[in-house]
């Protein structure tokens, strides 16, 4: 079966904002598996990034990625969005899908779905900046509300300029913590669907995607899929996704994933940061291959002062070649773009 390009590129696969994980560092280290996939930062609240070193929160790598802001002023976040473009992100997202009591008080996150009218001011001002804004979101928040408010918000925030969408497929109960928020409302992905159908600007679907195949069997009925924690816990998924997704070459093989991010690794410690620090977004890259829980032990345990990248050489060095060398599994069914597929 022939795989054909998505016309637009990026979104059609993307890593979601993950909070202390899609640093610079993992992001560093998921760019070196994919040269396509959308990259997202953490969630930076618009104020800290304002009123703080905004040298901190740079792109920091080539290729696509998205800058996820939080907050509800609609001027901080454009002052913000501007920052956005001189750190050289592609584009900037704003979050109206976390659900944390800490990011409610705060006025910003999932509760902001109560108030449309706001959100389509905080686009605007964003775009402002000159680069494409985009929204992720939960399906709702009320338990009475069904598709007809999901569709009515979404319909608000692309009137108001958003280039593109992504829904978390399950509403935010804001009495739960964040963790129960991934896994206690059930997952609807006929309502995200529906949207689809219903909206003029491509909508993304995230929410309890388990890996590839499963993120695969989403292909023609939205514009794209984002995966979290699948990609958190085994990296080595993304160099499967610029074959899967976008026909294109197959990444990297895990050994010369690793061994190309020693080169981040050692210019990180030049600059004087930590080598845990440094090292936290290998942990996962041997996940279930045999010799992959003493690859992680190692690094986790191992450390010593001044050990710097010898030490992530001695964890490859108990790890057999057939997992070193094997080449990234493509799923069987290939990404179909509806743009870009024939008729």
């Amino acid at each position: 079966m022939p795989v054909y390009r998505p016309t637009g590129p990026s979104f059609a696969f993307s890593v979601a904002p993950m909070m202390e994980v899609t640093d610079a560092h993992f992001r560093a280290l998921a760019r070196l598996l994919s040269r396509e996939a959308l990259l997202y930062s953490e969630m930076i609240p618009a104020a800290a990034l304002v009123r703080g070193d905004p040298a901190r929160a740079s792109s920091g790598e080539l290729g696509p990625v998205a800058l996820q802001l939080g907050g509800s002023d609609p001027s901080e976040l454009a002052r913000a969005a501007e920052i956005g473009v001189q750190l050289g992100y592609s584009e900037i997202d704003l979050n109206v899908g976390c659900p944390s009591p800490r990011v409610a008080a705060g006025r910003f996150g999932a509760c902001l779905m109560a108030e449309p009218e706001l959100v389509a001011d905080c686009v605007r001002a964003m775009a402002e900046a000159g680069l494409p804004v985009t929204v992720k979101h939960r399906l709702g928040t009320d338990p009475q509300s069904g598709p007809a408010a999901l569709l009515a918000f979404v319909q608000a925030v692309a009137a108001a300029g958003a280039a593109r969408v992504t829904v978390h497929a399950r509403k935010a109960d804001l009495g739960l913590t964040p963790r129960q928020n991934r896994e206690i409302p059930p997952l609807r992905y006929d309502w995200v669907h529906a949207l689809a159908r219903q909206v003029p600007l491509p909508v993304v679907l995230n929410g309890g995607l388990g890996g590839l195949e499963q993120a695969l069997s989403q292909r023609g009925s939205v514009a794209g899929v984002m995966l979290g924690r699948a990609c958190r816990d085994q990296p080595f998924l993304l160099a499967s996704v610029d074959a899967a997704f976008f026909g294109g070459s197959p990444g990297p093989t895990r050994r010369q994933a690793a061994r190309a991010y020693l080169g981040y690794l050692e210019a990180g410690l030049s600059r004087g940061l930590t080598l845990p620090r440094l090292v936290r977004p290998l942990l996962g890259l041997f996940a279930g291959q045999p010799g992959g829980a003493r690859f992680r032990r190692t690094l986790g345990e191992s450390y010593r002062p001044g050990l710097g990248p010898a030490l992530v050489e001695l964890a490859l060095r108990d790890l057999p070649d057939s997992v070193l060398d094997a080449p990234p599994a493509i799923p069987a069914v290939p990404w179909i773009s509806r743009a870009a597929a024939p008729a």
